[in-house]
């Protein structure tokens, strides 16, 4: 029951969270624009860190806990992909562009055909 508590505090105060996210995000944005003079290294740095504790405290708010399970278990999902081979990609690969070029001169046909017709219609 406590839990329950603490879980509705926590939802409750996302908000929050979610501005000190914005804040951080905007904060960087304009940092890196003011100091743009600066060393790059040091800007990329300092926007690292920025994002870095953007995502640990977007992470703190129950979208952010759901988003972060949602891509570990993509993650998780492309383990378990069977990938195709090499020749298979390739094999595939050419087929598609078999068939582009074979609809492409279908439509360039069709196109050709059509433009001939209107224009003896029009004259």
């Amino acid at each position: 029951m406590n839990t329950n508590v603490e879980k509705g505090a926590s939802t409750s105060l996302d908000w929050l969270k979610w501005l000190a996210v914005t804040a951080l995000v905007g904060g960087g944005i304009y940092g890196n624009w003011y100091f743009q003079a600066e060393s790059l290294l040091l800007r990329v740095v300092v926007l690292l860190l920025l994002a870095a504790v953007a995502v640990f405290v977007a992470i703190r708010t129950e979208t952010g806990r759901s988003a972060w399970n949602l891509i570990r278990d993509s993650r998780g999902e492309l383990r378990r992909v069977v990938w195709p081979a090499r020749q298979e990609t390739t094999q595939t690969t050419i087929v598609v562009l078999i068939l582009i070029v074979i609809f492409a001169l279908i439509l360039w046909g069709l196109d050709s055909l059509l433009g001939w017709v209107i224009s003896a219609i029009i004259g």
